[in-house]
């Protein structure tokens, strides 16, 4: 198939008639599986899509869908598309005034909530909207000017008995190079900016990434994938989309906080997950082992150590196949059923992946490979696979997407996959697309010989030292951050003469270290000596793997998480430092007052 002549309508529609019958999907919601078969998927998609067409919908008018994961976001989702119209995702965790900009800006006719909890922050501003000319909630309202899912399904069936060929005609009519969706980015600073992607740059991207999955299709078919990851961001979708297209039966879940019972109820196949999630699995493992006493816990300790000299590109042999094999037996094979017993690999996007964390889901016997990429380029534009996994790198670009280090570093892409622009937005546009269609990914990075990418830092986080020397603070953080006793790291130095750091520990392992001797810390912790001592511990032996101008001389540790709901991170939980250097100003200043 070209990558360049597709529609999501096209090839999301063959896929759901090739779907396995029975359940298509399940979603939890307060404690309850609600499944959905594959046939009343179908049928509910074109009812919503001719309902919205019966609500003035027309092809190329926008409709926003603010909701958590669940079967009715997707079917929204299908019938938003499925018609010409283009969808706006939504952060669940986007604050009132945001959201009321997102709407205003991208000209959306139709707001999907999903609930009037949801509704509530938007409410009182929504009224000033003047392009909104409905509201509907997919599970009901107590608001009596809200249509319900239900109503715009009832039109659409309706509509569908007069008309039986009219939902094949509206589905006919969409190109691939018509907008798809809308997905504004808050970014680090300044107002969101609306993505504009094509039906083409999503497809495309589906099946380039379905072409380096790690297993064959048809092991996919039939099996349970689990879903956490927010629908409104790219990458997740993206991966619904490749899961659908291989008639994977995906499980949204209610809370993160309850993954651990979610696996053993849904007991996936495989996942899509971000680096924070591996991580703590991984610290978790490490403090289960603390519980163990004797020859027990030095054979544990002995099989996580094997994990840090793992390398999934030369798996071991001989005498190191053996030791692995014990050690699987022994221990991680216990660690897999954690996981419900069926997991077989993962994907992890949205931030670099530690090589720590790397070789170690892959030591303990999955699959597990990162991808790169932005929500500008739909959003993969390399991954790991089978046969290129090395360690440190994100594998190599995916078919048809070209690569390229500029003069000054950064990583350049172009490619069916990048988006068309910024959404009435020319001078961004101009700043990150060229005229012959390269993409300024804003990270600097480098290809190695065999074609292998690399992603060092942000351009823009990149900062000098008052000495000269140029500092990138992403790998510095990664080193510190692989301490099981750090949770986050902000590293901080621009015109100064060394690096400083906000750090956050992990309070709950470190408490259960502490414990261990029979101390017992009294609030704030951040301001406790012997959990300073232990930081101080973890700092150091990241700074022996640094170069002595990068190594963190200083650092203040924060009470409490930086967050997305106080400003602090992005809705991808990327840290805004404009805001955290401003709110920690007098702890950052603390830290260099000897330097004048």
């Amino acid at each position: 198939m070209k990558i360049t002549e597709l529609t999501l309508s096209g090839i999301l529609f063959k896929a759901l008639e090739e779907f396995p019958p029975g359940l298509f999907s399940s979603t939890k919601r307060k404690g309850k599986w609600h499944d959905t078969a594959i046939d009343e998927f179908k049928s509910r998609v074109k009812n919503t899509a001719l309902g919205l067409h019966e609500l003035g919908i027309k092809y190329g008018d926008k409709v926003s869908l603010h909701a958590e994961n669940s079967t009715e976001w997707l079917i929204c989702d299908f019938a938003i598309f499925s018609i010409g119209a283009v969808s706006v995702p939504i952060y669940t965790t986007q604050h009132g005034e945001q959201i009321k900009y997102i709407l205003e800006n991208s000209d959306s006719k139709i707001h999907i909530v999903s609930n009037d909890e949801m509704f509530a922050e938007t409410k009182p501003l929504i009224k000033d909207v003047k392009n909104i000319k409905t509201i509907v909630s997919i599970f009901g309202s107590k608001h009596k000017k809200l249509k319900t899912l239900a109503d715009v399904e009832k039109l659409g069936e309706e509509r569908n008995n007069k008309n039986p060929d009219l939902f094949g005609k509206l589905r006919k009519q969409v190109k691939p190079n018509d907008l798809a969706t809308l997905i504004y980015t808050s970014g680090t600073t300044g107002l969101p900016k609306g993505v504009m992607l094509t039906h083409n740059n999503i497809a495309s991207n589906v099946i380039g990434s379905l072409e380096i999955l790690p297993f064959p299709d048809e092991d996919f078919h039939g099996k349970n994938a689990l879903s956490y990851l927010p629908l409104s961001h790219v990458f997740e979708r993206m991966v619904d989309y490749m899961y659908i297209s291989r008639g994977s039966r995906i499980h949204y879940i209610e809370k993160i906080e309850e993954i651990r019972d979610d696996f053993m109820e849904v007991k996936p196949f495989f996942m899509a997950t971000v680096p924070r999630l591996l991580e703590k699995i991984q610290t978790g493992v490490k403090v289960k082992g603390q519980e163990l006493s004797g020859l027990q816990k030095n054979l544990y300790y002995w099989a996580i150590y094997l994990t840090e000299k793992y390398d999934p590109e030369h798996p071991p042999r001989g005498l190191s196949a053996l030791k692995h094999k014990i050690a699987d037996f022994l221990v991680y094979r216990k660690i897999r059923e954690l996981f419900g017993g069926k997991l077989r690999g993962m994907v992890s996007g949205g931030a670099a992946l530690s090589p720590e964390i790397f070789k170690f889901m892959n030591a303990i016997g999955f699959v597990c490979v990162q991808g790169y990429g932005l929500t500008e380029t739909s959003p993969v534009i390399a991954a790991q696979s089978p046969g290129n996994m090395r360690i440190g790198t994100t594998g190599k670009p995916l078919r048809g997407i070209e690569v390229k280090i500029a003069d000054d570093g950064e990583i350049i892409t172009r490619g069916p996959n990048v988006m068309k622009g910024y959404y009435k937005d020319e001078h961004r546009t101009e700043e990150v697309l060229t005229e012959d269609g390269w993409f300024k990914t804003g990270d600097i990075g480098k290809i190695d010989e065999d074609g292998y990418l690399y992603i060092t830092d942000r351009k823009k986080s990149m900062f000098k030292l008052s000495t000269g020397k140029y500092v990138a603070p992403q790998n510095i953080e990664n080193q510190i951050a692989g301490s099981g006793f750090i949770e986050q790291v902000v590293v901080i130095g621009y015109q100064r003469k060394f690096c400083s750091a906000l750090i956050v520990p992990t309070y709950d392992n470190v408490l259960k270290r502490l414990n261990r001797d029979n101390y017992m810390p009294e609030k704030p912790y951040s301001k406790d000596e012997k959990i300073r001592s232990l930081i101080q511990q973890e700092v150091d032996k990241a700074n022996k793997l640094l170069s002595p101008w990068e190594t963190v001389k200083k650092f203040v540790l924060l009470e409490e998480p930086l967050t997305i709901e106080s400003g602090e991170l992005t809705p991808t939980m990327k840290v805004k430092r404009p805001v955290v250097l401003e709110k920690f100003k007098e702890e950052i200043e603390s830290m260099y007052d000897e330097e004048s």
